[in-house]
């Protein structure tokens, strides 16, 4: 079977790649010339870099992988954009370019046996954000086709080794602090990344098609909930609680997204992260997911989270103070004559 897996290159789509890669099927990984391939080393990867931009040339680009290969049987596109300088990206690569994408197999005769959409729980149901407008943007085109099967997948915040937004939480709770954003409590819901991908896979060899479903473990968490098992994990025993209310969030939304506009360079955090930031329900319903595709997490939080700390620990990623304090003990009490 061969599979396209676009989007490759990142946090998500290499661990796509490796899954597919262990059923032994043909990987072809759609990256951009320029982007990073320290996970794509595997030398049965094969790499094509679309051009999402001309219409024509990636029509042209897919034909000649037709004639030469034959055509994708999956495709699971998960390329996409999650942070911008300008807030009209998140339309033209979310949603233009996923379109130019599915218009261009229906044109080359390469429409596969089963195309994954991968969304985002922020585009549902009423998506306050250009990012989730982007991406539901995407979703209604993709269901308005004919003779074009697909699922959309929604996954709630996906995290795992690799993954550097979730690092950075870690980071900061490490060092101490336990920042929360507004005083209203929040709903939280996660999904481990080797999860998404049984979720992924599931949905692929599934005879069902032309649905969505949101992805998460199954459980809702609370901010003091997800503090306290990171904490946990880290061997960290005591943090300083912040509030920050969310106008200093906004306020400080407005600060990063300006200095990200005057070095070119986009921050995570931003006017647009920030509305994402302020909701209060990240709760969904996975019953579907679990009466049509069978799915059942196998990590809760608290077994991600550990086995994250594992391959920081492992891959010198990251060691958290408590371990750094540990190993110094270790070096006084035993010092090299």
């Amino acid at each position: 079977m061969k599979i396209l897996i676009t989007g490759a290159s990142g946090f998500i789509g290499s661990f796509f790649v490796e899954e597919a890669l262990n059923r032994t099927q043909e990987v072809w990984a759609g990256v951009r010339r320029s982007s990073n391939k320290e996970y794509l080393q595997n030398p049965l990867i094969s790499f094509i870099d679309l051009n999402y931009s001309n219409q024509e040339q990636l029509k042209q680009q897919i034909s000649e992988h037709v004639s030469q290969h034959g055509k994708w049987d999956y495709i699971i596109h998960n390329a996409g954009l999650t942070k911008s300088l300008d807030l009209r990206d998140f339309e033209k690569v979310n949603y233009l370019f996923t379109r130019r994408l599915i218009e261009a197999l229906q044109e080359t005769n390469a429409v596969p046996l089963k195309f994954i959409l991968m969304s985002s729980l922020s585009a549902y149901p009423n998506p306050e954000s250009a990012y989730g407008k982007s991406k539901l943007k995407a979703e209604h085109f993709l269901e308005a086709q004919t003779g074009f099967p697909y699922i959309i997948l929604r996954p709630t915040g996906v995290y795992g080794p690799r993954d550097k937004d979730y690092l950075m939480m870690l980071k900061i709770i490490d060092a101490g602090w336990d920042v929360t954003a507004g005083f209203k409590p929040q709903k939280l819901t996660f999904i481990y990344v080797k999860d998404l991908v049984k979720a992924v896979f599931l949905a692929l060899e599934s005879p069902l098609s032309n649905k969505a479903y949101c992805v998460a473990d199954g459980n809702v968490y609370t901010c003091k909930t997800y503090t306290q098992i990171v904490k946990t994990a880290l061997g960290k025993k005591f943090t300083f609680k912040i509030r920050v209310p969310l106008f200093v969030l906004k306020t400080v939304s407005l600060l990063a997204e300006g200095i990200a506009h005057l070095t070119q360079k986009p921050s995570t955090l931003n006017r647009d992260k920030y509305k994402i930031m302020k909701q209060r329900d990240w709760t969904c319903d996975t019953l579907p997911l679990q009466q049509d595709l069978g799915f059942v997490a196998d990590y809760d939080l608290e077994q991600g989270i550990a086995e994250c700390v594992k391959w920081y620990l492992d891959t010198n990623t990251f060691r958290p103070v408590s371990i750094k304090r540990t190993e110094r003990e270790r070096r006084e009490a035993n010092p090299i004559p």
